[in-house]
């Protein structure tokens, strides 16, 4: 699966994405994570199976999630503290819960 992290400028999304692919690496799963930014998302969408969006673009989120499901891809709005998730397992877990409520499509974004 391939996990992009939207945030204003990219310097937040950045650390969040590397601590998801940490926590992803640790639990055997072969997920990327990479950094974008809102001015960046209509390009870095195609690149995507799921966007984290960061709490801070939540006014963002409506516009976010329509170019998203013109792509097939999954949105979730990250919550207020993610950024004190330092080992990216919680933000991991909220991966994993989008993935399985998402409904189905007809590639599996976990066989990418």
């Amino acid at each position: 699966m391939r996990i992009l992290v939207v945030c204003g400028a990219g310097a937040s999304s950045t650390f969040v994405a590397q601590r998801v692919r940490h926590a992803a690496h640790d639990r055997g799963l072969s997920y990327t994570a990479f950094a974008g930014t809102d001015r960046s998302l209509p390009i870095d969408l195609d690149a995507a199976d799921m966007v984290l969006v960061g709490p801070h673009l939540a006014d963002s989120l409506e516009r976010i999630e329509r170019d998203a499901a013109a792509r097939g891809v999954v949105v979730v709005l990250l919550p207020d503290d993610v950024f004190t998730d330092l080992s990216g397992t919680r933000t991991l877990d909220l991966v994993e819960q989008a993935v399985h409520n998402s409904p189905a499509r007809d590639t599996d974004p976990l066989d990418a």
